[in-house]
């Protein structure tokens, strides 16, 4: 109703050209013009900002869903694994087969959008995620989740660029488009911190398969805005099939080692055989990368050391995030008993804090400089993951949330702050090359902190192990001060 305002005005203002003095033959030929002239302004300037809207909210919904799935499932695993008997391993699966797609394929998911245009590459990522958490919601049995969720994990590796992209081309307008991506950016925060109250909801009242089925109406909503969406350009990108395919071998043997080397031994033949895997495809990786004439990952780009610490610290920070979440999701329900609803609203003060930090973390780099922030970030996480090795069955439950508060701070401090420097550390053209490589490596050191997370904290029986956890704390705090001493010795004061 209100975008209707400003066009009763210029109705209004149209008959004032017409002069009642002048001679009725001429008065007609001068109106036909005059009256086409004004109203094609008014119907243009309504329907985009109309559009504009309806692209935000497509890509909104779309950035939306994926990140709720992550958080969602996460307190929906051990309802599956009661359903579905797929023991710690595959729970491990579950979460890790979707992010590291995710992760492998984000390196040419940029180079796809354009290749396809941002709407068409948009409506395919949507269309497949929406089938793939019908899959999930059906699946009989473990190894089709894990399948279903290669699947969905694919599919949001080419949402998150699109969605992006969808908003470029929405707004042209700097400012504009500047309040678009932050709403963009507080719909992700807004969907991590309601993901495991949601999850919880759903598996406690409908099942955890709701937690997947809820995706259908949204995908069908979204796919139906994308139709009053404008087409968007298609332009010329090289796609890297080989560096794709030794990039997805490389993180799976890898992955794979991690999770079953728990549960195999570690010198069991399937373990060492993705080891030797994971290291050849690697290395077939740089060969690729080296030759290919446009790669998807410009080696002499990693030699700057702005950009080498940035993936490092990504890394080591996404590990320590998700895969606490991962730690205290099974925590809360396996060993103390909560129920998913509890274990969802648990999250709640963690998620609030996280939010504020990242709003606090720009300023406060732009007074002190990111370097400061950025190892203070790390020193923070470090001390959050040692602050958690108290945790016990019977730990109170108002000193758990205490203890978490350092969790939610030092990432939310450091990312901002890193992806600031990153932009800063290439070129201009290079900029959506340097963002997917982040956050591949982001949702690498999320992938394998859960590889490692589920691996030790596997017991008796497959049960929780209070040791394992200490481990994996005290592996992630270690890892966390090493990129905090490289932070502080090899980035810039500025």
């Amino acid at each position: 109703m209100r975008s209707a305002s400003p066009f009763s005005v210029s109705r209004s203002t149209t008959p004032a050209r017409g002069h009642g003095t002048e001679p009725a033959a001429p008065t007609l030929r001068r109106r036909r013009p005059d009256r086409a002239r004004p109203a094609a302004p008014p119907t243009g300037a309504r329907a985009t900002p109309r559009r504009n809207g309806v692209a935000l909210v497509a890509s909104l919904l779309g950035f939306t869903v994926i990140t709720i799935d992550v958080s969602a499932v996460n307190i929906a695993l051990p309802a599956i694994r009661g359903s579905l008997n797929g023991g710690m391993a595959g729970l491990q699966w579950v979460v890790d087969a979707y992010t590291l797609m995710f992760a492998a394929l984000m390196l040419s998911a940029g180079a796809l959008a354009d290749r396809a245009g941002a709407r068409r590459a948009y409506a395919w990522g949507i269309a497949l995620f929406t089938l793939a958490s019908l899959g999930c919601a059906l699946a009989p049995g473990i190894g089709v989740l894990v399948g279903a969720r290669v699947a969905q994990g694919g599919a949001a590796a080419v949402v998150m660029p699109a969605s992006l992209a969808l908003i470029r081309q929405a707004y042209e307008d700097a400012r504009a488009r500047a309040r678009a991506i932050a709403l963009w950016t507080v719909g992700g925060s807004v969907a991590m911190a309601a993901g495991p109250v949601l999850g919880g909801l759903l598996t406690d009242s409908a099942g955890w398969r709701a937690v997947f089925l809820l995706n259908l109406p949204v995908g069908a909503v979204i796919l139906g805005l994308l139709v009053r969406v404008e087409r968007s350009p298609r332009r010329p990108a090289a796609l890297d099939g080989g560096g794709q395919l030794t990039a997805v071998l490389a993180l799976a043997g890898l992955a794979f080692a991690v999770i079953e080397g728990g549960h195999l031994g570690w010198t069991s033949g399937p373990v060492l055989a993705a080891a030797a895997l994971a290291v050849a495809s690697g290395y077939a990786f740089r060969v690729v990368e080296a030759r290919h004439r446009r790669p998807m990952v410009p080696l002499p780009m990693l030699t700057d050391r702005r950009v080498a610490v940035s993936l490092a610290v990504g890394f080591a920070v996404n590990a320590a995030f998700y895969g606490g979440i991962f730690l205290l999701g099974l925590y809360y329900q396996q060993l103390r008993g909560m129920s998913a609803v509890t274990a969802g609203l648990m999250f709640v003060p963690m998620s609030a804090v996280v939010t504020a930090t990242n709003l606090v973390s720009p300023r406060l780099a732009e007074r002190i400089g990111r370097r400061p922030v950025i190892v203070t970030g790390q020193l923070i996480f470090a001390g959050a993951m040692l602050a958690m090795l108290p945790l016990a069955a019977h730990t109170p439950v108002w000193l758990v949330l205490v203890l978490l508060l350092p969790l939610s701070i030092g990432g939310a401090l450091a990312v901002p702050a890193l992806t600031a420097l990153l932009m800063d550390a290439v070129p201009g053209e290079r900029a959506g090359t340097a963002s997917g490589l982040l956050n591949s490596f982001r949702q690498t050191g999320g992938a394998l902190a859960v590889a490692l997370f589920g691996s030790l904290l596997s017991g008796p029986g497959d049960g929780f192990s209070l040791p394992g956890m200490y481990l994996g704390l005290l592996a992630v705090a270690a890892l966390l001060l090493c990129t905090a001493a490289l932070s502080r010795l090899l980035l810039p004061r500025g």
